[in-house]
Formats: structure tokens, C-alpha cells, sequence
């Protein structure tokens, strides 16, 4: 970009041009133009006099900006736009987002603002040519599916080759988000049963009856609704796999039939005398400690020493901070954009923001999160400002009579209310500090002394 970045004006108010060239050229090297045409002549000239950002007028005599920047788009020409209008429809404002677009300037224009989206886009600039050379993402294999490269991520690989080949049934422990189902998968692909069905069943939150006719099958008539004679998951997953996630949740009573089942390798469908063989490798995974809910009797101690054959623990994404990288890299590439899109990238900063993060939701956050990310980004650099953690989204609320209840003064309620505005306030601006003093109606400077303040 050089020392002076350049900016393109394109609008045909010579009054909105005029006052514009003058106060940006205190800063930037600024062209104008005056109609959609002239702007396309001039960015469709050579490569090196292209400017760095356009300010583009929404409604021009002879084209709409959204017709200019499709037009860009159609030739290739790769630089952000900033649309200013005065009144601009909710489904042109998504289309043109859709588009790309690197923001909006409303008129009559708040100097201040306008000065800060254009200095933020304009650095967004600066970071995504330093990227155009080499990508702070390592290189990763895009056929795999589970990811890392730590030593305990390693380890596991190193468990997974042991019990594979092994027929064994397999216990996955691990918080919730880290990756379970994936690694029973893995398992399951490197198994001699590879090419036959892998079936997941997920046991929380399901009524005992459903849940044994899920598994074991059903009779015709065998209870209320059951219609057909059906086959349960186990006859479903025989000569494969069957894993049974969330195996915690299970009832004692569809407990003491899992564990005739693990025993005999015979299924009876529920309303049935006849038992069925199956030959099928059980993989179970739990967000539980089970060995405590054997202690305070929620799961049976037998059932549990009959999975426990073969434990893998799987770590919380905290305790292997150093896969982050490439687990962000298999996102970037897992979720572009668009389709047509190649992936993004992210910058430093903001790959150091996600490494620093306590990740409470494990793998699982993390992968929402980069979603949200390349949203905010619109496909391109992924910069701190679009990293949004999930308790950001939560709402908040200033409980005041539970403030009064515990002694607090009218003083520490205001100052409770107004950290949760200026934080709420950030958030739909999406940390655009400008669009957020916007929000609540203050000015910059008071809106930045009032997060200074509340530490927001």
C-alpha cells in the first residue's frame, strides 16, 4: 500500500465528493468520481494506480452501487467498499453484505465514524497483503477427521492403533465439545470392520420403553403405537459398530439388558421371548465420571467393568492449547464462505485471542465460533474483532431487585446497567466502537471513556 493508502470517492453529489476529498487528504491519497461508469474506467485501469478502499454512493444517476459492486466482482477486481447512503433497504443491505461489502457510512456522515471505519478497514488491508505471501495456518491432510498434533492427542492415535484392530469394546471419557463421537469413529475406520454400517445412538434425554425399543427392537403390539415388528440399532449395526453416546444417561433397568447383551451377543426384541444373535463392536462414551455415579448407585458397577475394557480419556481443549492452530486451519477449510470461496485466513492476533481462551465448550465451541468468524469476515482475514466467544451472545440482564436485596446503592445499579449497555452495545456493533456510541446515542469519545470507566 506504500506509505499513503488511496482511496476512490464514488458519488455524484459534488458537494458530498468535495467535502470528503478535503478532510480524507489530510491522510490518504483520494481520487473521486462521479457515476458509476467513470468508476469502472478507473478500476478497470492498471493494476498499480487501484485504490486501496472505495467509498461508494449507493444511489448513483446511472448505476446502483450494488450494480458497481457485482460489476467489480464479475472482473476479478478485489478491494473493499464502503457504501455510503442516506436510506438503504434491509434486503439491499444483505445483498450487498453478501457481496462482501467492508461496511457502511450513513449520511450525514459523523466525521469521527467515517474516520474510524475507513483507518479499520484500511488496516485490515495492511494485515490481509502481509498474509498474501505466507498463512499463520499450518498445513494439514484435508481427508482427515480427527485433528491434532499434540503429544496427548498423539497418545490417543497410539491407543487407537492398539484397540482398533481389536474387536474390544472401547469407554471414551471427556467433557462435553471435545470430540468423542469423532474419536469412536477414527476407531471404526481403522477397525477390520471399516466397511460395514457405524451406528451412533445418543442415550440422554430418551423415555426407557423408546430408548430399549430403540436399541433391542420391538414385536408388533409389544406397547401402545407399536405398530410393525421393528429391528432395534444392534440388529441394524450387526458385523459393524454401535456407539452409544452418553452412556451415563442410560436407566439401571435398560442397563442390566445392555449388559445380558455385551454378555450373551444376543438382542430380545421388546415384547419377544426369541433372542437374536448379533455380532457387534460396542464403543460408549460419556461426559460422566462413572466410577462415582457406580459410588452413588446411578450405574451399575457391572456394566461399567464390562466397558471399561479399553478407557480413552480425551483431553479438554485447554490442556492442548497447541492444537488450536490446525484445529482453526480444518475449520477455515471445513467452512468457507461461499462455496465457491477459497477459505480464509486469520490473523495473528486474532489466532492468539482463540489460544488464550479458556474453552469451556471444548472443540465444539471452537468450531462455532471460526463459523461466526468467517461470517463477520465475509470469507476474508479474520481479524480480533470477529472473534465472538459464546457468553457474548448470552443476554444479560441487571438484576436490580436482587442488587437492593444484597445492599447495593443507586450508584453501583447505574454503573451495573451501564457496563451491560456498553457491552451489549459492542456486541451488535460487532466491536465497531463507532457503531456502538451510534447505538446509545453518545459520542466517541464518551462512549470510550464510559467502557474506560466500566472496564466493559
Amino acid at each position: 500500500m506504500g506509505n499513503q493508502a488511496h482511496i476512490l470517492i464514488i458519488d455524484d453529489e459534488d458537494a458530498i465528493r468535495n467535502s470528503l476529498q478535503k478532510i480524507l487528504s489530510e491522510e490518504y491519497q483520494v481520487s473521486t468520481v462521479s457515476s458509476g461508469r467513470e468508476a469502472m474506467e478507473f478500476l478497470m485501469g492498471p493494476v498499480e494506480s487501484r485504490p486501496d478502499l472505495v467509498l461508494l454512493d449507493h444511489y448513483l444517476d446511472d448505476m446502483s452501487g450494488g450494480e458497481v459492486q457485482q460489476e467489480l466482482l464479475d472482473h476479478g477486481i478485489e478491494v473493499p467498499v464502503i457504501f455510503m447512503t442516506g436510506h438503504m433497504r434491509a434486503m439491499e443491505v444483505a445483498k450487498v453484505s453478501s457481496r462482501g461489502a467492508a461496511g457502511y457510512l450513513p449520511k450525514p456522515f459523523d466525521l469521527d465514524q467515517a474516520k474510524e471505519i475507513i483507518a479499520q478497514v484500511l488496516r485490515q488491508v495492511v494485515v490481509r497483503r502481509e498474509f498474501s505471501s505466507a498463512s499463520t495456518l499450518p498445513e494439514i491432510d484435508p481427508s482427515e477427521k480427527f485433528i491434532g498434533r499434540s503429544p496427548l492427542i498423539a497418545d490417543i492415535f497410539r491407543k487407537v492403533g492398539l484397540v482398533a484392530p481389536t474387536g474390544h469394546t472401547v469407554l471414551i471419557t471427556g467433557e462435553t465439545g471435545t470430540g468423542k463421537s469423532m474419536l469412536a469413529e477414527a476407531i471404526h475406520a481403522a477397525s477390520d470392520r471399516r466397511r460395514q454400517v457405524f451406528i451412533a445412538f445418543n442415550c440422554a434425554g430418551i423415555p426407557e420403553t423408546l430408548m430399549e425399543s430403540e436399541l433391542f427392537g420391538h414385536v408388533k403390539n409389544a406397547f401402545t403405537d407399536a405398530g410393525a415388528p421393528r429391528a432395534g440399532y444392534f440388529e441394524a449395526a450387526n458385523k459393524g459398530t454401535i456407539f452409544l453416546d452418553e452412556i451415563g444417561d442410560m436407566t439401571l433397568n435398560t442397563q442390566v439388558k445392555l449388559l445380558k447383551v455385551l454378555d450373551s451377543r444376543e438382542i430380545i426384541r421388546l415384547g419377544s421371548t426369541t433372542p437374536t444373535k448379533v455380532d457387534v463392536r460396542v464403543i460408549a462414551a460419556t461426559h460422566r465420571n462413572l466410577a462415582r455415579e457406580v459410588r452413588e448407585g446411578r450405574f451399575r458397577a457391572d456394566l461399567y467393568y464390562r466397558l471399561n475394557v479399553f478407557p480413552i480419556h480425551m483431553p479438554a481443549l485447554r490442556d492442548r492449547a497447541d492444537d488450536i492452530p490446525v484445529l482453526v486451519a480444518h475449520f477455515l477449510r471445513l467452512f468457507p464462505f461461499r462455496p465457491t470461496m477459497p477459505p480464509a485466513d486469520i490473523a495473528p492476533e486474532a489466532l492468539e485471542r482463540l489460544k488464550a481462551y479458556d474453552w469451556q465448550g471444548n472443540v465444539r465451541d471452537l468450531m462455532h465460533v471460526i463459523q461466526r468468524a468467517v461470517i463477520f469476515s465475509q470469507g476474508e482475514l479474520v481479524m480480533p474483532e470477529h472473534i465472538v466467544f459464546n457468553e457474548a451472545l448470552e443476554p444479560t440482564m441487571v438484576d436490580v431487585g436482587q442488587m437492593i436485596r444484597y445492599g447495593a446503592g443507586i450508584e453501583e445499579i447505574l454503573f451495573a446497567a451501564q457496563k451491560e449497555a456498553v457491552r451489549a452495545a459492542l456486541m451488535q456493533a460487532n466491536n465497531n466502537i463507532p457503531r456502538a456510541a451510534e447505538i446509545l446515542k453518545m459520542g466517541v469519545e464518551a462512549f470510550t471513556r464510559l467502557r474506560f470507566q466500566t472496564n466493559a
